[in-house]
């Protein structure tokens, strides 16, 4: 396979799946570039007047669209989004997903939205230090297309699998693939959680991690760097959080079952099971 040499840029940060700029707004503030990625227009367009400034100065650009395989090159491609009516982070061009929104009593309503090829905005912008991935179901794209540059980001996050174990080995597999090995499972409940640290021009500034946000990354993350055969038996533990309390579990779908986990996440403080997503260190970086 001939590689693709596009260069990394060690200040640039792709945010896949932007939201609302939860944490594009962060990274914004650490003072790296952020390419930005999101295929809801509700998102887009409070996004645009959110981060106007740093759009007129090329600190951010947002790719518009949904990252599918296969996207027409010419980027005239459509294709169909699941845009959630109760939760704008549920947004997803997945089935399944769509499926799982349903089941958990949120309405989603079916949109046309762009064809984004991953790949080819690889190209254009160049290799992260940092690729965040949050799209519901699809970041599966993301990795696969990072198999043909030679250079990869030095650390990335996803939204892991949560409902079929395989799946998630696969996912685990194809990271190790990549050269990452490395990895951390970081539960993603940020709200409480604030960040003090230096800003380029020397200011101290102060960033309260919102719901939704992926919070740290990097060597800023909470824990120890585990490898692949340490970090699946951790999700084996987590899984079985997942099984009893999840999004398909019985007990999700009873009213007395809700009435109980929401007991239970009082007590533990904290979102029971919640969602983990997967850290990963690519293994060409040194101590």
């Amino acid at each position: 396979m001939n590689f693709k040499a596009t260069p990394k840029d060690k200040n640039l940060i792709y945010d896949v799946g932007m939201h609302q700029g939860q944490d594009t707004d962060f990274y914004l503030k650490k003072g790296f570039k952020v390419i930005s990625f999101e295929a809801n227009p509700a998102n887009i367009d409070f996004c645009k007047k959110k981060f106007a400034r740093a759009i007129g100065e090329r600190r951010l650009v947002i790719v518009e669209g949904a990252i599918v395989e296969n996207a027409p090159a010419n980027g005239q491609g459509k294709v169909g989004f699941y845009s959630n009516k109760n939760h704008s982070f549920w947004g997803s061009t997945s089935d399944d997903w769509a499926y799982r929104n349903e089941v958990l009593g949120t309405t989603n309503e079916m949109i046309e939205v762009g064809a984004v090829d991953f790949g080819q905005a690889v190209e254009q912008h160049g290799v992260p230090f940092y690729l965040k991935a949050d799209i519901v179901g699809s970041e599966m794209i993301c990795l696969r297309a990072l198999l043909q540059f030679e250079n990869k980001p030095e650390y990335l996050s996803i939204r892991s699998e949560k409902v079929i174990f395989n799946r998630l080995k696969e996912e685990f597999r194809l990271l190790e693939e990549l050269g990452y090995d490395k990895f951390k499972a970081i539960q993603q409940s940020f709200a409480h959680l604030k960040a003090t640290f230096a800003a380029p021009d020397g200011d101290q500034l102060t960033h309260h991690f919102e719901e939704g946000g992926s919070g740290y990354f990097g060597e800023e993350t909470a824990g120890r760097w585990k490898n692949s055969e340490q970090i699946i038996k951790e999700y084996r533990k987590i899984f079985t959080l997942y099984w009893l309390f999840g999004d398909y579990s019985y007990l999700i779908q009873t009213e007395k079952g809700k009435k109980l986990i929401a007991q239970m996440e009082r007590v533990a403080r904290r979102p029971l099971p919640g969602w983990y997503d997967t850290h990963a260190k690519h293994s060409s970086v040194k101590p």
